[in-house]
């Protein structure tokens, strides 16, 4: 899915005068001066998804794409088409070859909502494209070079899914190069009556 320009948020969005709010708002305007892959972390419904927007759009890249995936919206069996593309005949259905959306974002930003719902078959693809800024698409063989940024967002308790098995440690330290943690709701007192 992809946001236009136009329909993006930015820092001036986000509203709430607390302690947490303000320091959140303020590492995330450094965030957005690197160009480093960052884990925005927080309960469901406290904005990750406006502040990876308005990060991107504070940033030297916000006028390239800011392309969303979420990770938990699609079935499994699509999720790496969807992601990295895939070349004709690949496999049923397949009629043209198709750019997935990290391959649209170049020289912008790929937001990854709910990363910790990748499964842990595409998680070593995600790395590769982190280590090499490369993708190859599904029934591919030929690498294409990107230059994109990743700001993913998860409310799972990703450091508890690698003990488990269920996260790759290497791509969860490629990821959280920089964190953000967005304070939920109930801790940012009278914000409550500002966004009621």
């Amino acid at each position: 899915r992809r946001i236009g320009n136009n329909a993006m948020k930015t820092f001036d969005d986000i509203v709430g005068d607390s302690p947490q709010i303000i320091s959140a708002l303020r590492l995330a305007r450094g965030i957005a001066r690197s160009d480093s892959n960052t884990l925005l972390l927080g309960e469901s419904g406290v904005g990750k998804d406006i502040f990876a927007q308005a990060i991107h759009n504070a940033s030297a890249r916000r006028d390239k794409p800011f392309i969303v995936l979420n990770c938990a919206a699609f079935p499994r069996d699509l999720i790496a088409s969807e992601l990295f593309g895939y070349e004709r005949g690949a496999f049923a259905g397949a009629l043209k070859t198709k750019k997935g959306l990290i391959e649209l974002a170049d020289g912008g930003t790929v937001f990854l909502d709910e990363v910790g719902d990748i499964p842990l078959e595409l998680q070593v693809k995600l790395l590769r494209v982190l280590e090499n800024q490369e993708i190859i698409r599904v029934g591919g063989t030929e690498p294409t070079h990107l230059d994109i940024r990743i700001i993913s967002a998860t409310n799972r308790d990703i450091p508890s899914m690698v003990e488990q098995g269920l996260f790759r440690e290497d791509l969860y330290y490629r990821l959280d190069v920089l964190d953000l943690k967005l304070p939920p709701l109930r801790e940012r007192g009278d914000d409550v009556k500002i966004l009621g």
